[in-house]
């Protein structure tokens, strides 16, 4: 995918000339939308005054106005009005309403981005009347700009409003464009829903340095600061898993009896269960029976 150019726009960084006239709407901004925005801000590739987001509560409205400077308003039609970029950052219990206020109102040239999960573009497209549409599942730590966001587009997307999406999926962390929207229903379950899995982990192993007479706290930060570097050190690295492991696991040692209590206990089917079920859960979501159907 092409990337913005630097010799175009000295005075840019780089990544921000896709964005530099563009114009984005937030539509129904909640969480995942007050993070995109908050991207966006920190990093500079957008003014606020490039940004409206709408949102049906006052007191939402005014907090998003307040901390980021933004236009918003109650309306989403009026909201997606002019942007070139529309994001939907809206749960799916709402999406039906937002289609039918949005249908009809969308121009050829404008670009929607959907960010809910169990939505299917074929829904999206018919639903919304408008064929240039992108699809991302992104994950929480896009909070904290450490996000992994999978996305595939419609071929209407022009490659212009691909880089656009590209720069405002990069403001959140990492970002991985895929050409079949399977994989995107893949990533809800793997890295979507996979935060849950390390929260889940570390808080067992928070619980197991307790039991063994940690106080919380000492055995929080210890196990903060492991998973942390853990992770530093395995993309560093470059290594395979299994050999960063087997570095690790001395013969009769400490590591080599707890991976055999936890292989005794089925820790990798119950991991394998659990991201199977989530992917079956999305198609569940997207209104099919079972994936690939």
């Amino acid at each position: 995918m092409p990337e913005g150019s630097a010799e175009e726009q000295d005075d840019s960084p780089q990544s921000a000339a896709p964005l530099a006239n563009a114009r984005i709407a937030f539509i129904g901004a909640g969480v995942m939308g007050e993070s995109m925005i908050a991207g966006l801000v920190k990093e500079s590739l957008v003014s606020p005054g490039q940004i409206v987001a709408s949102h049906p509560r006052e007191d939402r409205r005014r907090r998003l106005a307040e901390r980021f400077g933004i236009e918003t308003m109650e309306s989403n039609r009026e909201a997606a009005e002019g942007a070139g970029i529309v994001l939907l950052t809206i749960k799916p219990q709402v999406l039906q309403g937002v289609m039918r206020q949005l249908f009809g109102s969308l121009a050829p040239d404008q670009v929607v981005v959907s960010v809910i999960a169990g939505a299917p573009i074929e829904t999206l497209v018919q639903g919304l009347g408008h064929d240039a549409l992108a699809r991302v599942m992104p994950n929480t730590p896009a909070q904290v700009g450490q996000a992994m966001s999978v996305w595939t587009t419609t071929p209407e997307v022009t490659d212009a409003q691909r880089e656009a999406v590209q720069a405002i999926l990069g403001a959140l962390g990492e970002e991985l464009w895929v050409e079949e929207e399977k994989y995107v229903d893949m990533a809800t379950a793997l890295s979507g829903t996979g935060p849950t899995y390390v929260f889940l982990m570390m808080e067992a192993l928070i619980d197991a340095g307790v039991h063994m007479g940690f106080p919380r706290r000492i055995a929080e930060q210890i196990v903060l600061q492991t998973v942390s570097g853990s992770v530093a050190f395995a993309r560093d690295s470059g290594k395979h898993m299994a050999e960063l492991r087997n570095m690790v696991t001395s013969p009769g040692g400490t590591s080599a009896e707890a991976i055999y209590q936890m292989e005794k206990g089925g820790l990798r089917t119950v991991l394998s269960r659990a991201v199977y079920a989530a992917y079956q859960r999305t198609q569940v979501l997207a209104g099919k029976d079972r994936p690939g159907s």
